[in-house]
């Protein structure tokens, strides 16, 4: 083959080429966009399913909070016949089955919030063992409750309303 005829080659090959290239390209921008977009539907689709879920695990954080609370731990107490013993068994399984059936809340919500949510719990518990210690097994139930809610008193801030407004703060991010 003479240098003309490859010369002669290229020029007819060359714009084959840059047409495969510029095809190459416009084709594929186009499937990236079409990728980018069936993602971003997708997301969005999974917002619309993931929000109402989330909520509902915020809320129903806050109730157990509330629930866990010691000043609400304390109203809600039976006292008749009780001793302080049976009291502080009875306060901590309270609160250890409200924390059990609201443990799958963690999946939508921040570690955290989560971790927020934990730690009331668990200083609540102390708070009840720590009472306890300071008050006869034998005395009646309402002497834990005095000593609970004196020790909670001490606080600037109940633990359990740092973890709920954690959790104002998280969802007030959400929106």
């Amino acid at each position: 083959m003479e240098l003309k005829d490859l010369v002669d080659f290229i020029k007819i090959i060359s714009p084959s080429i840059v047409m495969l290239i510029t095809i190459h390209y416009i084709v594929g921008g186009y499937f990236r966009d079409n990728e980018k977009r069936r993602k971003q539907k997708t997301v969005s689709s999974n917002k619309k399913i993931v929000t109402p879920l989330r909520l509902q695990a915020y809320e129903r954080l806050v109730m157990l909070l509330e629930r866990i609370s010691p000043n609400a731990l304390v109203l809600r107490a039976n006292y008749l016949a009780k001793t302080s013993e049976q009291l502080q068994s009875e306060l901590l399984q309270t609160i250890r089955a409200e924390y059990e059936h609201n443990m799958s809340q963690q999946l939508y919500v921040s570690e955290s919030a989560w971790n927020s949510v934990k730690n009331a719990k668990n200083y609540t518990i102390a708070l009840i063992n720590n009472s306890a210690k300071d008050v006869n097994e034998k005395a009646p139930a309402i002497e834990l409750s005095r000593k609970m809610l004196d020790r909670s008193m001490e606080l600037e801030q109940q633990i359990t309303e740092k973890a709920i407004n954690e959790i104002k703060r998280e969802i007030q991010q959400l929106f």
